[in-house]
Formats: C-alpha cells, sequence, structure tokens
C-alpha cells in the first residue's frame, strides 16, 4: 500500500513542468527570497509598538478621536490586502477542487479517497477542540481577567463592523443537510457559504470526470487560468502583507491599549500552547501511520508554514502546499490535489482549536459555568462552525461570534482578544495547513494507487 515510486517532481513522468506549475513555483520562490516572514515580524512588532504610543489609555499625545482617525488610514494597506486576498478566495478554492478532482480521473479512486479522508478530517478535528476545552479547564486563563475591564472593553467599539449581522439559523437537523446544496450557487459565492461552495465545486469536478475529455478541457482550461490568475492576485497583495500587518496591528492597539493586551496575554499563551500541541500531534501521525521520517517531512513543510503565518490564509497558501507535496514530499498529485483544496475548506483544526479556547475563556471572564453537556455541545458546535469556515485571514473571529451567542456570552466580547487575534490568526492558519500535508501523507500511505 505504501507508495515508493521515485520523486515525480520536478519532471513527473518525463514530462516538464507545465505553465501553471513554473507560475506557482515562481511566486513562492520570490515569497521566500524576499524573507516575508521576517518583514511581517517586524511589521507586528513596529505595530504594536506604535498603537501602543498613540493610544489615548496611554497616555498618548493625541486626543482619542483624532487617535482612532489616525489608526484607521494608518490601517488602510491592510484593508486592502484583506480585500484582494477576500477577492480571489472563492475562485482560487472552485477552481482548486474542480481540477483536483477532474486531474485524478477515477471515480473509484475518489470513493476510496472519500471513504477515508471525510473520517480523518472529523476525527483530528474533533482532537484539536478536545485539547482546546482541556487545555482552557487547567490553565483557567479567563479567572486572571478583571470583570470590569472586560466590561468597559466591550463598549470600545473595537469590533466595529466586525461582527455578522446573524446567528446561526433555525432549521431542523433535515434543513440543514438539505442546504447543504446549493440551488443558487452565485448566492452561496455572494454569502461565502463555503460549505456549500465546497460541494458545487466537488459535484462539478466529479461530472467532468464522467464526460469525453475533449467536451471537459475548455472548461478545465478555464479552471487552470483562474488557478493562475488568483494566485497572480494573491502575489501582489503579498507585497504588501508586511505594511497591512502593521497598520492592522496599529489600529487595534490604538483602540484597545496596553492594559487589553497585557490582560489577555495568558489566553494568548494558552492558545500558542494548544496550537503547539496539536503540531506534536500531527507529527505523531506522521510517525506512526505513514513511516515517514520527521526530518524529510518537516523539512518538506517548512516553507509553506512560512508562507502561511505571512498570508493568515490556507487558501491563498493551498497551490504552494500542493506544490511542496509532490515536489518536496514526493506525493501522488491525484491524492494532493484532492486533499489539500478540500482540506483548505474543511480541515480547520488550529481554527476550531483557537474558536473552543477562546469560548472558554470569555465564559470564565464573564462567569457563565458551562456543564458537562453544555462542553459537549460547544464541542460538537465547533465542529460544524470550522467546517466550511472561510480560509481567510480574520474569519475565524466572526464565525466565533456565532458561537458565543449560542452559549449565552454577547458577541461584543470578541473585543476582549481581538487585540492579540492577528498572530493567533497566522499561527493557527500554520498549524491548518500543516494539517492539510499531514492528511495527504497518510492518504498517500493509506490508498493503493488508483492503476492497480
Amino acid at each position: 500500500m505504501t507508495n515508493t515510486a521515485a520523486p515525480k517532481n520536478p519532471k513527473r513522468n518525463g514530462q516538464a513542468k507545465s505553465n501553471r506549475e513554473k507560475s506557482l513555483s515562481e511566486s513562492t520562490q520570490l515569497m521566500i527570497d524576499q524573507h516575508l516572514w521576517l518583514k511581517i515580524l517586524i511589521g507586528m512588532a513596529l505595530g504594536i509598538t506604535l498603537g501602543l504610543a498613540l493610544s489615548p489609555s496611554g497616555g498618548a499625545l493625541l486626543e482619542k478621536e483624532l487617535a482612532f482617525s489616525l489608526g484607521e488610514w494608518i490601517s488602510l494597506p491592510g484593508v486592502l490586502f484583506l480585500g484582494l486576498i477576500q477577492m480571489v478566495i472563492i475562485p482560487l478554492v472552485v477552481c482548486s477542487i474542480i481540477l483536483g478532482i477532474a486531474e485524478s480521473g477515477s471515480m473509484e479512486f475518489l470513493k476510496r479517497m472519500g471513504l477515508r479522508i471525510i473520517p480523518y478530517f472529523i476525527i483530528t478535528t474533533m482532537i484539536a477542540i478536545t485539547i482546546g476545552i482541556i487545555l482552557t479547564q487547567l490553565v483557567q486563563p479567563g479567572m486572571v481577567v478583571d470583570r470590569a475591564v472586560a466590561l468597559e472593553i466591550l463598549n470600545s467599539g473595537a469590533v466595529a463592523g466586525r461582527l455578522p449581522g446573524e446567528t446561526f439559523e433555525s432549521l431542523t437537523i433535515p434543513e440543514r443537510i438539505a442546504n447543504i446544496i446549493p440551488t443558487n450557487p452565485a448566492k452561496a459565492q455572494v454569502d461565502r457559504n463555503m460549505l456549500q461552495v465546497v460541494i458545487a465545486s466537488i459535484l462539478i469536478g466529479i461530472a467532468l470526470i464522467t464526460i469525453p475529455t475533449k467536451t471537459g478541457k475548455p472548461f478545465k482550461d478555464l479552471c487552470i487560468a483562474g488557478q493562475v490568475l488568483s494566485m497572480k492576485v494573491i502575489s501582489w497583495a503579498m507585497m504588501i502583507a508586511p505594511y497591512a500587518v502593521f497598520g492592522l496591528l496599529c489600529n487595534i492597539t490604538i483602540r484597545l491599549g496596553l492594559d487589553v493586551l497585557v490582560s489577555v496575554g495568558f489566553y494568548a499563551v494558552t492558545v500558542l500552547a494548544g496550537l503547539g500541541l496539536m503540531m506534536l500531534v500531527y507529527l505523531t501521525i506522521i510517525a506512526t501511520l505513514t513511516k515517514k521520517p520527521l526530518g524529510e517531512f518537516i523539512k518538506g513543510i517548512r516553507e509553506v508554514q512560512l508562507l502561511a503565518f505571512s498570508t493568515s490564509s490556507s487558501a491563498a497558501t493551498m497551490p504552494f502546499s500542493i506544490q511542496a507535496a509532490e515536489e518536496k514530499l514526493h506525493l501522488r498529485p491525484e491524492v494532493s490535489r484532492f486533499v489539500i483544496p478540500l482540506g483548505a475548506t474543511v480541515n480547520m483544526d488550529g481554527t476550531a482549536l483557537y474558536q473552543a479556547v477562546a469560548a472558554l475563556f470569555l465564559c470564565q471572564v464573564f462567569g457563565v459555568d458551562l456543564s458537562t453537556t453544555e462542553i459537549i455541545l460547544l464541542l460538537l458546535t465547533t465542529v460544524g462552525a470550522s467546517i466550511g469556515t472561510p480560509a481567510t485571514p480574520g474569519v475565524g473571529i466572526v464565525v466565533l461570534a456565532t458561537i458565543l451567542v449560542g452559549i449565552g456570552i454577547p458577541a461584543g466580547a470578541i473585543a476582549l482578544i481581538i487585540g492579540v487575534d492577528r498572530i493567533l490568526d497566522m499561527c493557527r492558519t500554520t498549524v491548518n495547513v500543516t494539517g492539510d500535508l499531514t492528511a495527504s501523507t497518510v492518504m498517500d500511505r493509506w490508498l493503493p494507487d488508483k492503476k492497480t
């Protein structure tokens, strides 16, 4: 069952790289050569420093209204960065999933893959959430926060425009199941209902396999062009990423000040510890289920991890993850090109862990005691909320707001943790991407070649 074939890249089956692969390689190398991750870390440090200097709560030289107005201007590169990423995420996800399925070329292979990968994704997500719940219950980070300060932050305006307009719909379980089929794909894209978008993409990809190759070629070429064009826009966005992080952190720090950042420091450490434990889970899975040397795996994915940290978007990193899977880990294309695009919108272990920790932290801060049954319900709700979460920067905290309402916490409570969300978003995206590459490696081991 083990795939022991010789490395397939940079030339696969004697064929040179396609123009699409060359485009992705050039974009990846450009980001690595420019040490983008280091520039982003510097931007983070400078943003927090300037934000603290201008924050009215720290005795700044500027008046409150002037400081807030200046913060909005400073954050403008960040707004543009997020806009560029969000603009191309839907076409990138759609094209990548369709191509991943279409290039597998076998319905039987897809069936075997699906029966393994979906339970795997659910199990690892539940492991991540369980780690988050146990860690938060043991550490109790919310108990060190002054509740009076927390209540004051609710009215700080720090989350203005960032909360969803609606919470979970009142649908029965059968209605929810029926709702995953997008009766209006255009509306699903406008609403950014990623689960519906993923389902529609999977169905189109499967349909593409079942029709004559000549008939489907124009549509497949369109998807290839869509993927390459999306990545070109993302590469442009990455050029302003350091300035974006600087501006976003500066603006939020101006609004919240040092006291808030210090008060949630224990919470941030708890999230980071949980993400670190999840990384150990992935390494354990690699060592026990795939027999691949850990050093080879870590070396093969480190550049993708840096890109994921830089973009805060597993979808934006998706093509680079596929490239690393095939060229560095030597996984079969039919595995990596199906698992990674699907995982980028379904397998959100880092996001799920963060949401569990954040929800319990805010419960502790505001004195909401959850019973064992309610904690189990929180686990299940978080699993459902993380599946289909848009793989774009900062969206995890918006999804968290809907979870909070369900357990009796005002959605505005996310103002307490929004000051450290940017760094945590970058870290949990790194975990999400690592999880996708781990899943691909496991599936490559578990699944026999489609030709056998």
